[in-house]
């Protein structure tokens, strides 16, 4: 089936018009939505990921999940992007490496990702590959107090939570907890592989910051990050025992609940 080209790209989010009831009042008024939609990944010409993803910043998405789920070694072995916007959806497609490209298809999976989902469709438990590799080099300290600065201050980088008031967001911070780079979107692993593509296609050095999430830390949010490698992550919410146990064996610090003045480190340097 065709599905028409959209004419604009697309902003994030969109309006809808809605019955708004206080008390005993109910008015018409208009909402403005999180964007969810399904986009495809064709890694050369195949069809490898349909995830349900927030419709902006594809090209990082597209580079950051190559990356972070291990299609592709290193951003280098991606070659081009193109998005294409449909009037229901998206496709990304990605032309990679030969290498690469048969690597994938001795281990391709059909992957329909829910917006929160990030490892749907896994046939066997040993693919889920949960012995991430141990980071050699030595990051920097980070503080307490830049802990506490980019709590605070990632909602004011949060333009699409300020629209509609559901999305999470995955934010790179440099060393003193001073917020560079936000990227939103409907699923929280998904916004951390835009941020992961960002990373890749700016150079930059994983090892002066960090990444925080608007989310639990969850085992495929920690896997994806010892792909980096991110030396220390930081989530709002609490982490599972899985993620702590991933980020233990890659050797990543672990940080949870940090909100306002506190925070809880579930892996330290001294016991990773």
């Amino acid at each position: 089936m065709h599905c028409p080209t959209r004419t604009e790209d697309s902003t994030g989010s969109v309006v809808r018009d809605v019955l708004r009831h206080q008390g005993d009042a109910t008015t018409r008024a208009t909402d403005h939505v999180v964007e969810e939609v399904p986009v495809a990944l064709v890694f050369n010409g195949i069809s490898h990921a349909v995830m349900m993803a927030t419709p902006i910043d594809l090209d990082d998405f597209a580079l950051g999940f190559a990356l972070s789920e291990g299609i592709v070694e290193r951003a280098s072995d991606v070659f081009d992007i193109e998005t294409l916007l449909h009037a229901e959806g998206a496709e990304v497609h990605l032309r990679v490496s030969q290498e690469a490209f048969l690597a994938l298809k001795g281990k391709r999976r059909a992957l329909a990702g829910r917006s929160g989902c990030g490892v749907c469709g896994i046939e066997s438990i040993e693919l889920l590959d949960l012995h991430p590799d141990r980071m050699t080099a030595n990051a920097p300290a980070v503080s307490r107090r830049a802990i506490e600065r980019a709590s605070r201050e990632l909602r004011d980088h949060q333009r699409l939570m300020h629209e509609t008031g559901g999305i999470h967001a995955a934010a790179w911070c440099d060393l003193e907890g001073n917020i560079v780079q936000v990227f939103e979107d409907v699923g929280r692993h998904n916004a951390l592989d835009k941020l992961i593509g960002w990373l890749a296609r700016t150079r930059v050095d994983s090892v002066q910051g960090f990444v925080f999430l608007s989310s639990r830390a969850s085992y495929e949010l920690v896997r994806k990050a010892a792909r980096v490698p991110v030396h220390t992550l930081a989530t709002i919410s609490a982490p599972t025992s899985l993620a702590i146990s991933v980020a233990q064996e890659a050797g990543i610090r672990l940080l949870s609940f940090c909100r306002g003045d506190g925070f809880v480190e579930y892996v330290t340097p001294e016991n990773a």
